[in-house]
């Protein structure tokens, strides 16, 4: 983290939830700067440099839906997504425009101060992890553009979701070296507290599924028993 106190976007345009969050984070050592709207919450993303986003779905104007993909598009900056309980169609679209988790509301400020911590720590660990630093990857027939998130099997472009793209994208850049699931849960979700290990096993099922050759004999992402999984060697 910067030699300052970690600054946090909030936007929503409810004053009980600004009140509920912003005391007791401000209190902890946050800087907490308030968006009631979505065009004032990009304005103020693009006035200042931000370490995580908390963005509620139901904005009046801009949504924050469209609000995440504006801010997606152009910073890999964490991004937590608030939802009512009966928004499932939409945190499902959140995450997969790039939303880094998600908080159903009511919570508690203990889920969600936890909820912070495990994004700006992740953002943490992914900044001070050395990487293969290749604007473009070709390997056989996978290309993979990671300033344009782009893959290609052949000629055929590859649809990823933004957690199999970043799933990838932390194999693909330490190849060869192994890493368990939970450190994989805390690398591309930012915590392993609330999430299912077999997590990991979905979304590598998935690439599998859409950028090897054979899913069942991979070429490229392989299963390391009982330690987690790797990307092959270059």
């Amino acid at each position: 983290m910067k030699d300052r106190a970690p600054r946090i976007l909030l936007v929503d345009d409810e004053e009980a939830i600004q009140q509920l969050l912003t005391y007791p984070m401000e209190k902890e050592g946050y800087e907490i700067v308030q968006a009631r709207d979505g065009e004032s919450a990009l304005e103020k993303f693009h006035e200042q440099q931000f370490d995580l986003v908390v963005l509620d779905i139901m904005l009046p104007g801009i949504s924050g839906i469209d609000v995440c993909r504006t801010i997606r598009a152009e910073s890999t900056v964490p991004i937590i997504m608030l939802t009512a309980k009966s928004d499932e169609f939409d945190k499902v679209l959140g995450l997969e425009i790039g939303a880094d988790d998600y908080i159903t509301k009511p919570f508690s400020i203990r889920e969600f101060r936890s909820r912070v911590k495990a994004q700006l720590r992740r953002a943490q660990m992914t900044g001070q992890m050395p990487e293969l630093v290749k604007e473009i990857m070709e390997l056989d027939d996978l290309r993979i553009d990671f300033l344009k998130r782009n893959v290609f099997v052949g000629d055929e472009k590859v649809d990823l979701t933004y957690k199999e793209f970043e799933l990838l994208r932390t194999l693909v850049g330490h190849p060869g070296r192994v890493f368990g699931r939970e450190v994989l849960l805390q690398l591309v979700w930012g915590d392993a507290d609330f999430r299912d290990p077999r997590t990991v096993d979905v979304h590598i099922r998935h690439l599998r599924e859409k950028i090897e050759p054979d899913p069942h004999d991979p070429e490229y992402i392989f299963t390391v028993r009982g330690a987690g999984y790797k990307f092959r060697d270059m």
